[in-house]
């Protein structure tokens, strides 16, 4: 169950306690974790809370935003390793349909794992915009590589065997 609750984006607040905002892009995945807990045959509580005062929820809002903040910059991690992966096929001109797929499969990962950040991010950690403009230039980087291989590929079969 706290596999799911972190697959998420929930919050651990202490032992077996998780919290997340109350919005519906959470419903599910919470819905999953209860469900695992009861085929485990454990129980869950959900609870709707709310802090005595703002400075509650404030505290809450940081705590959640740097969580997702940890998150960005491992995603920007990635988007920096994808990257050397593509400058390291240029380098050794290694430019083949199977690497294309591979390194576009590669790129689609990025885009899913960008979605389900955009998603959990409710209170808009600041690394975000990094985050989107980084993806952009991956995907552009990714298409330069792709061109690379197409021309690569059409001057092989214009020098023919």
């Amino acid at each position: 169950m706290w596999r799911e609750l972190r697959r998420i984006g929930a919050l651990s607040l202490g032992q077996g306690v998780w919290a997340v905002p109350d919005v519906p892009v959470f419903a599910d995945g919470i819905a999953r974790a209860i469900t695992l807990t009861e085929q485990a045959e454990g129980q869950a509580l959900t609870l709707s809370a709310s802090g005595r005062g703002p400075e509650d929820a404030d505290r809450f809002a940081a705590m959640f935003t740097a969580a997702r903040s940890d998150d960005w910059r491992e995603f920007l991690a990635d988007c920096g390793k994808f990257e050397e992966e593509l400058a390291k096929e240029i380098r050794i001109a290694k430019f083949t349909l199977a690497e294309l797929e591979e390194e576009e499969q590669s790129l689609e990962r990025l885009r899913r794992w960008h979605r389900d950040l955009m998603a959990r991010d409710v209170f808009g950690a600041p690394e975000s915009a990094a985050a989107s403009k980084r993806l952009k230039e991956c995907a552009a980087a990714c298409e330069d590589y792709a061109e690379r291989v197409f021309r690569a590929l059409h001057l092989a079969m214009d020098e023919g065997p």
